[in-house]
């Protein structure tokens, strides 16, 4: 018999299942995920704060909600968590800085509201870079990669790729301006989700670059992600980037199968400053697609080596922080002091150009979308790197910049949705990871596929001992 420690390496939808039946309880599940968050944390920091009373007090409420007939869904009673750029009324909301290390917001994100409103239980708030940028300020200790400390655990959204890889909560959210919910879900073994720009609610949610930010879910398994993204989804008039389009129930797109879908490769863009492990991992799943009744077709995706947005996120950060800077220099870590130093000597000309270019990388990737459903690649382009090769503090250059995002950064350029999915793993045991890439507002197509390929196979139900 599976015992509710146990049980907390589950996926959300399996477990959910259990409290809907009232065959266990939310306050010995949440209870449990504590106790786990106790044991391993220290070796971890995956969260900057835990909010163990609130979460037992909001367990409680749902297991009598649920005793009475009132469940709410697969959310309810669930121990979930959130990136700490998202506010949380009467909780500190730091973003991982010096600036706003005791800030207590005096409401909630929309996409907190959304998650109580499902019936969630909110554990806590999770670590990440500072500002989610790249780098970590000096007070901050970074996330580690369940799979090994000495591994990159991905960029900002680290903290969410590693507790839920590390079952120290049963999903996250995550937020994504140039691949932020995409590199840690491919470092730490999960699936992530970037919804179409304006999908999600932002509103309440710290900006790094108000253009290119995304918020979304990240799991252990693409059913969760679908009921994380349907719950956090929607117009929100609060956020005017929001749009009024109908939120799918993407549990119910799920099994419809990947046959007679048309899959974009370009092999160049798969292999062209990748390593070999993961273009190999990367194109070996197109078979598995092709078995499963999908279409493989031939694209070309040609980017050009312009780091164009490096320039319009650093004008952008720039302008999100005139409140703190230069007032507040010294306050910021390195990295991202740099970013800003980046960002306030950006030109009008320089940003308006950027733009222009943007608009020109939108309608390449239009183009193919005329031709195929979606597009194929891989999430990050190595295996999850050497930590030393990677300092917390080092500045983020626009060279850099170019060969880590180069499968990311386009997509939030274009304000498509992803998905990210485990497709295999290195011969040194580290996860690698596959992306799709959608029509604006077919999430439900994206995660369909990303379903698809992993119910055929079992990348994502391995688990990193700790």
């Amino acid at each position: 018999m599976t015992t509710v420690a146990e049980l907390c390496t589950k996926t959300l939808t399996e477990v959910a299942a259990l409290i809907k039946n009232k065959e266990i309880s939310p306050v010995e599940l949440t209870g449990a995920i504590l106790d786990r968050i106790a044991v391993h944390e220290s070796k971890l920091y995956s969260y900057l704060t835990i909010t163990a009373e609130l979460a037992l007090r909001q367990a409680k409420e749902a297991e009598q909600e649920v005793a009475k007939g009132r469940y709410r869904g697969p959310l309810h009673g669930m121990p979930i968590a959130v990136k700490d750029l998202c506010f949380t009324k009467g909780i500190r909301t730091t973003c991982a800085s010096k600036i706003l290390a005791d800030w207590i917001p005096d409401h909630n994100a929309t996409v907190v509201d959304k998650l109580n409103a499902a019936g969630a239980v909110l554990l806590g708030k999770l670590g990440m870079t500072e500002f989610a940028l790249a780098g970590y300020h000096p007070s901050i200790h970074p996330p580690v990669n369940p799979w090994n400390p000495e591994r990159w655990p991905g960029a900002s959204s680290s903290g969410s790729g590693v507790a839920t890889a590390a079952s120290l909560c049963f999903a996250s959210l995550g937020s994504d301006t140039g691949g932020s919910i995409r590199f840690p879900s491919a470092a730490c073994g999960i699936v992530g989700v970037k919804p179409t720009y304006g999908k999600v609610s932002r509103y309440g949610v710290f900006p790094l670059g108000e253009s290119l930010d995304h918020i979304g879910p990240m799991t252990r398994c693409v059913e969760d992600s679908a009921i994380m993204l349907r719950a956090i989804a929607g117009f929100d008039p609060k956020d005017p980037t929001t749009r009024r389009v109908t939120v799918r129930d993407y549990l119910d797109m799920l099994r419809n199968g990947v046959r007679g879908v048309r899959i974009g490769v370009d092999a160049d863009y798969c292999r062209k400053g990748v390593d070999p492990q993961v273009s190999a991992a990367v194109l070996a799943t197109t078979k598995v697609f092709q078995d499963l009744g999908a279409e493989i077709r031939d694209v070309k995706f040609p980017l050009s080596d312009d780091p164009f947005w490096f320039t319009i996120c650093a004008a952008e950060t720039a302008a999100a922080h005139e409140k703190f800077y230069p007032a507040r220099a010294n306050d910021y870590g390195p990295t991202f002091r740099s970013f800003l130093e980046e960002g306030v000597q950006v030109k009008g000309t320089e940003y308006a150009q950027a733009h222009v270019k943007r608009q020109g990388v939108c309608r390449m990737l239009d183009d193919i979308l005329q031709k195929v459903d979606l597009l194929l690649c891989p999430s990050m382009p190595m295996p999850p790197m050497l930590v030393k090769d990677f300092r917390p503090d080092a500045p983020l250059s626009r060279e850099a910049s170019l060969g880590l995002l180069r499968h990311t950064a386009p997509f939030d350029l274009t304000g498509s949705p992803t998905i990210s999915v485990p497709c295999g793993f290195s011969t040194e045991g580290l996860p690698l990871s596959l992306q799709l890439i959608g029509r604006h507002d077919e999430e439900g197509l994206v995660m369909q596929a990303g379903y698809a390929y992993e119910q055929a196979t079992d990348w994502h139900t391995r688990r990193p001992t700790l």
